[in-house]
């Protein structure tokens, strides 16, 4: 017990350290874990134990899908996908109250989808629509919030490499079961966005819904996008129909992205190498996160940390609903200053083995998480999307903030009844036979 306390205020207090000084937040977690390490293991051996850890954190097949899906969403961001997604988000809106901006939130699920990239569809989107919106009279604060809010629908439309890591960090979670798992709730988190924007238009009657897009047009539009979002169709598709594993389902994206920006002429030979270079940044990031993040798991399993948590819970309340909502809160305060592939790696272990006792199914679980951390990622004071929707939209963060908000509210509600009816997660991937 006295091992154990020491650990977590180790890692706990070393991460809070760490981070407050600025420490990258990979450094934030390997050099607590590689300390705690050597506390209960000894210098040499817990020294060889971290190495160890690394090598088999990273050593996987399935671990190859995050940077090819990284490299596809960055071949999509540059290859102008983007941008006829946007046009045919248009010609779905069609006259509905404030519709550039209904439109920003529908292409936000489109290229999230397709992207898998919370940051890189708040970018593409926003820097889109919002010299558009400005031009119309529409409030760019309010525009730039909408944006920010709808991006993290793509961490939960597949193909989605979030899904991916939490799949990794629960010890072998089916990643198709999860990819259909995350369908509802992430056309539910769209949805829920377009509504509010659809009040914020009843009360603002200048915001006129523009023409039906002609037939002939639209059927254009259609099929300039009908390519990119069949990548969608032929990844996922592959995967659930278990014609290819999730790992060779991203080599196929990346190159039907590739091939289809040629197409599109939008990318260049001489392109390539800043694209790959690009991709293999963010790659090694998520790649030695998760490697470092094997150290914290072991650490906290050698030391019963996890158990010794349950025990708490469980002493403390048998309430099922009690325990979900404490997970919950946890995980939003912790992901406003981590990032969600970290926060997955990390409170995965922890959390799970708790939630599994209760009754939760794991792949309801991290569907819930993957939930939690998104609305977390577009929460003040350190969002990362919540900066790159206000920098592309060239406006202060605090107006954002102010009509971000009641966005972040009814996204906690739409998290309550995706955490507490878990069949709009669980009946699609039951109905193809993956539970």
């Amino acid at each position: 017990m006295t091992d154990a306390l020491t650990v977590a205020t180790m890692l706990i207090g070393g991460m809070v350290i760490l981070l407050a000084i600025g420490a990258p937040i990979s450094i934030s977690v390997a050099l607590p874990s590689a300390i705690s390490m050597v506390y209960v293991l000894g210098f040499e051996d817990g020294a060889l134990a971290s190495a160890q850890r690394m090598f088999n954190g990273v050593n996987s097949f399935a671990l190859l899908a995050i940077p090819f899906f990284i490299l596809a969403g960055v071949i999509m961001n540059n290859g102008g996908i983007a941008i006829r997604l946007i046009n045919l988000a248009k010609v779905l809106v069609g006259r509905t109250p404030a519709p550039l901006v209904q439109t920003g939130v529908l292409a936000s699920m489109l290229f999230g989808a397709v992207s898998g990239s919370a940051v890189a569809t708040a970018a593409a989107v926003g820097s889109t629509t919002a010299p558009i919106q400005a031009k119309q009279g529409y409030d760019p604060a309010f525009s730039a919030a909408a944006n920010v809010a709808a991006a993290p629908s793509g961490l939960l439309i597949p193909p989605s490499n979030t899904l991916i890591i939490y799949a990794l960090a629960s010890g072998g979670t089916s990643v198709g079961a999860l990819f259909l798992a995350g369908y509802v709730p992430g056309i539910l988190w769209g949805l829920t966005c377009m509504t509010v924007v659809y009040f914020y238009a009843r009360r603002h009657p200048e915001l006129k819904a523009e023409r039906w897009t002609r037939p002939r047009e639209a059927l254009i539009i259609f099929l300039q996008a009908l390519p990119a979002l069949s990548l969608i169709v032929v990844v996922i598709g592959g995967i659930v129909s278990g014609f290819f594993t999730p790992t060779e389902g991203s080599a196929v994206a990346v190159v039907y992205a590739l091939l289809l920006s040629f197409i599109y002429r939008s990318i260049k030979v001489k392109d390539l190498p800043g694209i790959l270079m690009n991709a293999a940044r963010t790659s090694s990031v998520v790649i030695f996160l998760i490697g470092v993040s094997t150290i914290m798991s072991f650490v906290m399993s050698f030391t019963r940390i996890p158990a010794l948590l349950a025990d708490s819970l469980f002493g403390w309340t048998d309430s099922k609903v009690v325990v979900l909502l404490i997970m919950m809160i946890v995980l939003l305060i912790i992901g406003i200053p981590l990032d969600a592939t970290p926060a997955i790696l990390i409170f995965t272990p922890i959390f799970l083995p708790i939630a599994v006792s209760y009754g939760v199914d794991p792949v309801h679980f991290g569907i819930m998480m993957v939930f939690n951390l998104s609305i977390a990622v577009i929460s003040p004071p350190s969002a990362p999307v919540l900066f790159v929707g206000a920098q592309v939209a060239n406006v202060d963060i605090a107006p954002v903030v102010a009509k971000l908000l009641p966005f972040m509210g009814v996204l906690v509600i739409l998290l309550l009844i995706i955490t507490f009816v878990p069949e709009l997660s669980l009946w699609l991937p039951r109905l193809l036979g993956f539970l």
